[in-house]
């Protein structure tokens, strides 16, 4: 499980260590085009669009689970989960920093002016309280109200496939797939709820 951990840390953090690499080739001009024509955007929409992939792996977690009975897949939830809101916030302070230039009073301007940023900004504010409960801790303090908060995550998952559907515009079909994605997870958790699996019948004696 050690090792299973660590591959996971270092298969989540693979994207955005390439990405610096990337920034490092453009900055010392060993490679002027490493991050395309528009190395902003490039690095805004990479970001992005980890942020959601590892947002959908968080989700898939549950459905593979109950399909392979593997009950320790559970444990790279959270995990899943916390490296989604990192990536979520790397791609925030991007356009924070790099688009706006830290233009304190366009934010708001921007956020309520454009409508895929309205629902972007909106999913990465619904992540951090999920990312604050995420401890054991917080799980006891919460109790049973802790996976009613956690079902926030279903809205942030839909909120992001529109922020991305919108951000892309014209070729839908990046987007698309990961809508359709969405679809079958949920439509799983659906289908589970309305036909629960039966409890094996307990012996007597």
């Amino acid at each position: 499980m050690i090792a299973a951990k660590a591959g996971v840390h270092a298969l989540a953090l693979a994207p955005v260590a390439l990405l610096a690499l990337r920034a490092w080739q453009v900055q010392t001009g060993a490679d002027i085009d490493a991050l395309g024509p528009d190395p902003v955007a490039m690095i805004e929409h990479t970001l992005g669009l980890w942020a959601l992939r590892l947002l959908l792996l968080t989700l898939a977690v549950t459905p593979l689970r109950q399909l392979t009975g593997q009950a320790q897949l559970l444990r790279f939830r959270r995990m899943l989960g916390l490296y989604a809101f990192f990536y979520a916030s790397l791609h925030f302070a991007a356009w924070l920093v790099l688009d706006l230039r830290l233009d304190w009073a366009g934010v708001a301007t921007e956020i309520a002016r454009r409508p895929f940023i309205t629902v972007g900004f909106l999913a990465w504010l619904l992540l951090v309280p999920l990312a604050v409960t995420s401890t054991r801790g917080w799980m006891r303090r919460l109790a049973g109200a802790w996976q009613r908060v956690h079902r926030l995550v279903y809205a942030i998952a839909a909120l992001a496939v529109l922020h991305f559907w919108w951000v892309v515009k014209s070729d839908i079909r990046e987007p698309l797939l990961y809508a359709v994605l969405l679809a079958l997870l949920l439509g799983w958790r659906l289908w589970r709820r309305l036909h629960p699996p039966a409890r094996p019948a307990r012996r007597a004696g």
